[in-house]
């Protein structure tokens, strides 16, 4: 995959809501719906399953498991 390719899916992602914290550990959040409010859902690439969670001004630190 060329730098452009990379660019244009990437700019995918952002469009679904998708934000890459840390490209090198495969970090990203993404929206959810929450018991009623909006939260980030977190998932990093050595994980099997999205099981984390923490609010859209928190970060990794602040993870909850679902």
């Amino acid at each position: 995959m060329d730098l452009q390719q990379m660019q244009a899916q990437m700019e995918r992602l952002q469009k679904l809501g998708v934000v890459i914290k840390d490209f090198d550990r495969g970090l990203v959040d993404f929206p959810h719906l929450r018991e009623g409010r909006e939260v980030f859902l977190c998932w990093e690439i050595d994980e099997d399953d999205i099981e984390f969670w923490h609010d859209l001004d928190g970060g990794y630190s602040g993870r909850e498991r679902l």
